[in-house]
């Protein structure tokens, strides 16, 4: 499970009150472009709106362009694959949507459109400085120094104490530490919290739910911990993310036929995402269904034609097929 990238998705979500984001920038590689334009549910352009690109492969790779005063914005360079734009202004809900980058044919303009924020839906941040906090938690979680990556999550929450999220971190810091009760506890501050939560509940609900289910995964319970899976994909079910990285939590776990299903899931809810046909193809040539292998690898390589992936998996595809 990319637990990395649930730290990014926090970070994303404390938008609604922090007109900057805590990036994970690299550079981007190709010579693809994508632009477009922010706008209110009126129409009219937003100026001070922050576009924000993840790509959603393997790779860490993020970009991000200011809007002009007509709402109009840009990004150049970017290499072929799926990519989450996201776009946020102060005073209104952020919105992202999801693109297939091609570098061979023209992209489609973008046209993201920005809801105000209600009075009864304001900020849950209240110190925005101390969101360097959680940048640095971030980095000594991907460094396996948990204890301290906790510290800094208890820091922030005593100065943000509606920012719930960080609950979530701290369970994730515990998983890692093997102090599996504490994990859930704090996950279960998260399910308390997100029932009032009228932006971010669902997805919090749901990545509380699944991390709760993989505790138990991890405590040889199946059958618990697969209760919990179905609850968190109730709670969001058009997010193949979260079907995807339950997939991976299977799979991670030996639970092959398991991962069968949620990887498939996910290819249901989203059939232009690349990453789970790669890992089905993976599932099943560890499964030695070679034939479904080969038919999820080429799947894959339709979707992602020209990624340093597709080059591995062409390779795979030769060795299987002579």
């Amino acid at each position: 499970m990319k637990t990395s990238k649930q730290w990014q998705l926090l970070s994303f979500l404390f938008i609604f009150s922090a007109f900057s984001i805590l990036s994970f920038a690299q550079a981007g590689r190709g010579t693809a472009r994508i632009g477009g334009v922010v706008v209110d549910e009126s129409g009219n352009p937003i100026g001070s709106a922050k576009i924000v690109i993840y790509f959603q492969g393997k790779e860490e790779i993020s970009r991000e362009a200011k809007a002009d005063k007509k709402g109009r914005w840009s990004i150049i360079g970017l290499g072929s694959g799926d990519w989450r734009v996201t776009a946020s202004a102060e005073g209104y809900i952020p919105t992202y949507f999801d693109l297939n980058v091609s570098q061979i044919k023209i992209n489609p303009t973008i046209t993201l459109t920005l809801k105000k924020i209600k009075p009864s839906e304001s900020s849950i941040i209240e110190d925005e400085s101390t969101l360097a906090l959680l940048d640095q938690a971030s980095r000594l979680f991907d460094e396996g120094k948990y204890t301290e990556a906790i510290d800094l999550c208890r820091e922030f929450l005593e100065k943000n104490p509606q920012a719930y999220q960080a609950h979530l971190n701290i369970g994730d810091c515990y998983k890692e530490m093997g102090e599996l009760d504490k994990a859930i506890a704090e996950y279960t501050l998260v399910l308390e919290k997100s029932e009032e939560d009228k932006l971010t509940g669902k997805k919090m609900t749901a990545k509380a739910l699944s991390s709760i289910g993989d505790i138990h995964l991890k405590k040889g319970d199946l059958e618990k911990a697969q209760s919990y899976f179905k609850q968190s994909i109730e709670a969001s079910p058009e997010d193949e993310i979260l079907t995807y990285n339950v997939g991976e939590i299977y799979f991670s776990n030996q639970k092959i036929d398991e991962a069968i299903y949620y990887f498939e899931l996910s290819t249901r809810i989203r059939p232009d995402w690349s990453d789970p046909y790669l890992k089905l193809g993976y599932v099943y040539l560890n499964k030695g269904d070679k034939e479904k292998a080969v038919v999820n690898f080429q799947k894959f390589l339709e979707l992602e034609p020209d990624s340093e992936r597709s080059q591995t998996v062409r390779g795979i595809l030769e060795t299987l097929q002579k």
